[in-house]
């Protein structure tokens, strides 16, 4: 289990862990009315730290508020603010190894009955070790007995904490059956994603992943995955998946902050790939390593210095 680190940001400032809560009253507590990023930290042999896509993760928080309709955030907190308050609680924690910074808009107005608009929200961070919540040497899937929540009642596009009762609902009935984590499908029986997490398949050579438009989170180690790929000249395809090309793929994998770049050895029982690491896979995941630390020429402006 991740070990959290003693200090936060909590509203205007850095505080101890301890006095960074919530009213049992807020919008937050009481209707899960919260949108957050999880973004990770790498640190460097020399002991220097750098977040990843800090920019995308701060605009995450932007639009994922303006879908829901929180519009007290965005005017107090522009870019650079977001990106200086990260700056401050790595610093504040000494950090020494790899890290994940959760940060989460709550709107912590009390007892404000179900709405969204002109409430007041507290920004909040901790830092937590960097662990990946898939086994890295090849995860156990199974089909959720759960379906993903349609754009059309929460949107996917967005991420609300109290969305996430459903990814518990269905990654708990995964345990449950011995697996590691679930595959949600769609209203219409496509896949989407993981509790957590985008999926991919490689199908004759070619890197497969369900469009945006089934209702899933437009991760941003998605985007990643599809500029590597790019990067890599291995041929990419948005479209519709049906969850029977999961069980003769070639290759599966997910990805996400949490869990990097994870491959998929087993769907519903079916071995995929003889349950090794796929090349494709294998390449994907080797230059995603590379582009988090600023290790390799297509990162660019991916990093971000922070110490």
């Amino acid at each position: 289990m991740a070990s959290v680190y003693p200090t936060a940001w909590f509203g205007d400032r850095l505080a101890p862990m301890a006095d960074a809560s919530l009213s049992i009253t807020s919008a937050a507590v009481l209707y899960g009315l919260s949108v957050y990023t999880v973004l990770p930290v790498t640190v460097s042999p020399a002991g220097a730290a750098s977040a990843f896509r800090l920019s995308d993760h701060y605009r995450r928080l932007v639009n994922s508020a303006r879908i829901i309709g929180i519009d007290t955030f965005e005017p107090v907190w522009d870019e650079e603010r977001f990106c200086a308050a990260v700056k401050d609680v790595i610093v504040a924690n000494e950090i020494a190894e790899d890290v994940f910074v959760r940060a989460t808009v709550h709107v912590s107005e009390q007892v404000p009955g179900t709405r969204s608009r002109g409430m007041s929200t507290t920004m909040s961070m901790f830092v937590y070790t960097a662990e990946s919540i898939l086994p890295l040497d090849g995860a156990r899937l199974k089909t959720s007995v759960w379906r993903r929540i349609p754009d059309y009642a929460i949107p996917s596009r967005a991420k609300v904490n109290g969305a996430y009762v459903n990814s518990v609902l269905a990654k708990q009935d995964a345990i449950d059956a011995g697996y590691d984590d679930c595959i949600f499908l769609d209203a219409s029986g496509h896949v989407c994603e993981l509790s957590a997490a985008n999926i991919f398949i490689v199908r004759n050579g070619v890197l497969i992943t369900p469009s945006t438009a089934s209702d899933l989170l437009e991760g941003i180690n998605r985007d990643t995955v599809l500029q590597i790929a790019g990067h890599l000249g291995i041929e990419t395809c948005e479209r519709e998946v049906d969850l029977t090309e999961l069980y003769i793929a070639d290759e599966v994998f997910a990805c996400g902050t949490s869990t990097y770049v994870a491959p998929v050895v087993e769907v519903d029982a079916r071995i995929v790939n003889g349950s090794s690491v796929g090349p494709v896979t294998a390449r994907i995941r080797e230059t995603y390593h590379a582009v988090l630390r600023g290790e390799d020429e297509l990162c660019g402006k991916l990093v971000t210095p922070l110490t």
